[in-house]
């Protein structure tokens, strides 16, 4: 059995003439909270929704040495995925909802489910329909939470949802999810609320994959640099990336190793180096 829970080989998808993924590799070990950044349309949606095996690909997708198609909806035991909260059956009422996925889903933990139900102020007797968008993701988590998997796919999880709901998700991940057996991917492409969670991302732009790091070692790979204006030569002659001006100063992303006299230096965040190596925002 491989030590990772996931190997993607190769991987392409097309919709009809447009490449949506290019040649992916990838691998996925256990114990891991992994950040998936990209920008709308960069691909992020199609690689969550291959590696569950919901969509036709070239490649190879293989889950715990396994490939995914001859795993077929076993999958679905090992590996859970919160996705748009749209796609629940808004006809019916949450407690119906829980008892159908109690029902069909074998690695249901019953033990998980009453200490989440008892956190939770989900309305049992309430449609699913007359639920806030915050309501259904909660319900949604709740579900998947009770589920004894060793994967956690999020695709855009806290989307239009507050802060305050926003940082309690991301709380219950950590407290009731995570651990040394289990992975969870992210799908973001507003990465400044989870980045103090992460441990390794993935940069993904225009369907290819540019960077698989550890969060640490690759913040700890470059500076943000701060120069005064007369100096901008300076850091373009050292190949800076990113340059920004604010405030009478030239910023740039550069390597740790280079230095420029009587520059100010920071560490960037994973947003500052995402944009550097994917050559600015079309957001």
């Amino acid at each position: 059995m491989s030590d990772n829970l996931y190997e993607i080989k190769g991987l392409n998808k097309y919709y009809g003439k447009f490449q949506a993924l290019k040649d992916v590799d990838i691998s996925i070990g256990k114990g891991k909270i992994i950040g998936l950044l990209g920008r709308n349309g960069a691909g992020k949606s199609t690689l969550l929704r291959s590696m569950l095996g919901l969509l036709h690909y070239q490649g190879e997708i293989s889950y715990q040495g396994v490939d995914i198609r001859q795993l077929k909806h076993h999958l679905f035991e090992d590996v859970a995925f919160i996705p748009d909260v749209n796609n629940i059956d808004d006809r019916l009422k949450v407690k119906e909802l829980i008892e159908y996925v109690k029902g069909i889903h074998p690695r249901w933990n019953m033990e998980q489910y009453e200490i989440l139900l008892a956190k939770s102020d989900l309305p049992l007797d309430k449609s699913i329909g007359k639920l806030s968008k915050g309501m259904k993701t909660k319900l949604y988590l709740l579900l998947t939470l009770s589920l004894d998997t060793d994967m956690l796919l999020l695709d855009e999880p806290t989307l239009g949802l507050d802060i305050a709901f926003r940082k309690e998700f991301l709380n219950t991940i950590l407290g009731d999810y995570f651990s040394e057996e289990k992975s969870i991917i992210i799908s973001t492409h507003q990465v400044e609320e989870v980045e103090q969670i992460l441990q390794e991302i993935i940069f993904i732009d225009k369907g290819k994959i540019i960077l698989h790091d550890n969060v640490e070692h690759l913040k700890d790979s470059y500076h943000l640099v701060s120069i005064s204006g007369d100096r901008l030569e300076e850091l373009t002659s050292r190949g800076a990336r990113q340059i920004s001006h604010t405030f009478g100063r030239y910023h740039g992303i550069l390597p740790a190793d280079v230095e420029i006299e009587g520059a100010e230096y920071n560490r960037p965040g994973l947003a500052d180096l995402f944009l550097a190596f994917t050559g600015g925002s079309n957001e």
